[in-house]
């Protein structure tokens, strides 16, 4: 197989020059080398190099260089305003809490510091000097879209737990499957998740559920996902007993994340949306399924779930909002879709509607007549936002001036606005200062004589 050439940006190979010219080793390694032999831009550059921490540092000094993980060899040098990861070859020692190495040795040997890595896809350096450096079978593996361990799978996760979900994450980012021997291992070695930080679980996650193969992985690895969400398992195999609905809750579930654009608050949602249908499942008389009431207690578990994930307060809010009204209808009116701009914003409104189209093709045939609805709902969202429609007290055509000029005042004001607001999105009144001054001045008299 010919050895390929990476183009590395300026500013990276600066680095590896000023390395080789103090005499040591230097080569692109990790993700960098696994994107670009992929054909995608890597995001980052990590150089992987037979100095020690202070060489690296007297050997770059010509740029700015901080010590942000001496403990583990690893210097960042700025160069030409681009950071550049420059980690000292080394062997880990014993991880006794399963996701971070007790101590680090420095080695010569770049061999040896690829021996560590998780995955052969990441066990590949690069330079110009030495071309591609791939001893694990790496590259092959990129071809055969294969996600296997370096080494032994069961002693890479009992080092790392977090690679567990690496694993999941890179066969669902890059629609890969995963060795046999290495799958066995990460279902064997789940529980070990249990020591992985909150806040790693949820940036695994949202790459995993962002993945262009995350439906297929959510469905294969359902009891590794478990281990960390333990909420979903309850889905899993649902029957639904709804002529509606040809999937269980699961497999639903998996679809709707797949038919819904890769964006974590949307997907998170397509992932949470139905977490409450077991808990409301009922039969009728002739024996079909219903789920009253289930949105708002996926809403429950969804908060649970985004609050031990430790979710920002924004994303958390977006998500919830998204499940708590997934299952209301959507009406091809003008009036209802303002006050859906109103509730949600424009963003939020276009991904409840995404949601509701990916729902309905997650579903049996019979449920797609309702996109013509969800076609409509969007035809006369666009048509508002080119009209630059009022659904936001921004751009109400009054504010909180107009009202003190009325001798209104504190929480009156924010009253009389939202007043105003609601008579423009339920469309008795145009969004014109005039008429909403009126408007505004007749609600204080009236309040006034109350």
């Amino acid at each position: 197989m010919e050895t390929p050439a990476l183009h590395l940006p300026g500013p990276v190979q600066s680095v590896l020059q000023a390395l080789e010219k103090a005499g040591f080793e230097a080569a692109v390694v990790g993700g960098a080398v696994r994107d670009a032999l992929r054909g995608e831009a890597p995001g980052d550059w990590d150089v992987a190099t037979s100095a020690r921490p202070a060489q690296v540092q007297a050997a770059l000094s010509s740029w700015r260089v901080a010590g942000t993980g001496l403990r583990h060899g690893t210097v960042t040098a700025v160069v030409d305003g681009m950071p550049v990861e420059v980690t000292t070859y080394r062997e880990d020692g014993a991880y006794s809490d399963h996701r971070r190495p007790d101590e680090v040795r420095f080695t010569g040997s770049l061999a040896e510091d690829l021996a560590r890595r998780d995955f052969t896809i990441n066990a590949m350096a690069w330079s110009p000097r030495r071309g591609l450096v791939d001893l694990f079978g790496g590259r092959a593996d990129l071809a055969r879209s294969l996600v296997r361990c370096v080494g032994e799978p069961a002693r890479r996760f009992s080092e790392d737990a977090l690679r567990i979900l690496r694993a999941l994450r890179f066969a669902a980012v890059y629609d890969m499957q995963i060795e046999p021997a290495t799958e066995a291992a990460l279902d064997a070695h789940k529980a070990l998740l249990r020591a992985v930080s909150a806040e790693r679980v949820q940036a695994e996650l949202a790459k995993l559920l962002c993945g262009k193969a995350a439906g297929r992985v959510l469905t294969q690895y359902a009891g590794v996902l478990a281990a960390v969400l333990p909420e979903v398992r309850p889905m899993f195999g649902f029957d639904q007993k709804n002529p509606h609905h040809d999937r269980d809750v699961w497999a639903h579930t998996a679809a709707v994340v797949d038919g819904v654009p890769p964006r974590p608050a949307l997907r998170w949602a397509a992932l949470l949306h139905d977490s409450g249908k077991p808990a409301c499942f009922s039969q009728d008389a002739q024996g079909v399924g219903h789920f009253y009431g289930h949105a708002e207690k996926s809403v429950a578990i969804a908060q649970g779930v985004l609050e031990r994930l430790r979710f920002s307060h924004a994303l958390r809010d977006e998500v919830l909002a998204l499940v708590q009204r997934h299952d209301a209808p959507l009406v091809p009116q003008s009036r209802a879709v303002r006050r859906l701009l109103r509730r949600m914003g424009e963003a939020g409104a276009r991904d409840l509607i995404a949601l509701h189209e990916a729902d309905a093709l997650g579903q049996a045939p019979s449920s797609r007549a309702r996109l013509e609805t969800y076609r409509q709902v969007r035809d006369i969202l666009d048509e508002l936002v080119a009209q630059n429609a009022c659904f936001s007290l921004r751009s109400l055509a009054v504010n909180g001036r107009d009202m003190m000029a009325l001798g209104l005042k504190g929480p009156q004001i924010g009253k009389a606005l939202a007043a105003c607001l609601d008579e423009v999105t339920g469309e008795r009144l145009p969004n014109e200062r005039a008429a909403l001054l009126r408007f505004a001045r007749g609600r204080a008299e009236e309040e006034a004589f109350s």
